[in-house]
């Protein structure tokens, strides 16, 4: 089979000197022209920006969901440090009862941003429980809970 000549796929538009007149049709180079070098069509070209922009989309929902892993342990944390402070401010009430010891727990836990969910007094060693609540992703909450315990030196 024979190649077509270079000067056979140039046709004249306009000025008659059979190079085209720039507007990009006809002279080989517009969407429909042939490819002289034997390559893929060109509607087979872009495939490179396709994936890229591919590899870009796994990108972004790897980080996405390493943000939100990473908020759920930082939430842990959060808790568990509420429901420590809170655990000690309590046990430092335990003789004052039940309702004095819960209530000093759940202000130190509140100011740590948790929310004291359980509360009860085990002889001098009070038993909290805090939630911290947290949104690993937009519109989606979640919830972080830790229970500690705090009391008297024993031994």
């Amino acid at each position: 089979m024979r190649r077509p000549d270079v000067r056979s796929l140039h046709h004249s538009h306009g000025d008659g000197d059979g190079h085209g007149d720039g507007d990009g049709h006809g002279d080989g180079h517009g969407p429909n022209a042939e490819r002289l070098d034997g390559g893929p069509p060109d509607a087979e070209r872009g495939g490179a920006t396709v994936l890229l922009l591919a590899t870009g989309l796994v990108f972004v929902l790897v980080g996405t969901f390493g943000a939100a892993v990473a908020a759920a342990g930082m939430a842990g944390q959060r808790a568990a440090v509420a429901a420590d402070l809170g655990a000690l401010a309590g046990a430092a009430r335990a003789l004052d009862g039940d309702a004095v010891a819960c209530a000093s727990a759940a202000d130190l836990a509140g100011r740590n941003g948790g929310r004291l969910v359980g509360c009860r007094l085990d002889g001098l060693d009070l038993l909290v429980t805090v939630e911290v609540a947290f949104r690993p992703l937009p519109g989606l909450t979640r919830v972080a809970a830790s229970t500690a315990r705090a009391g008297p030196v024993r031994g």
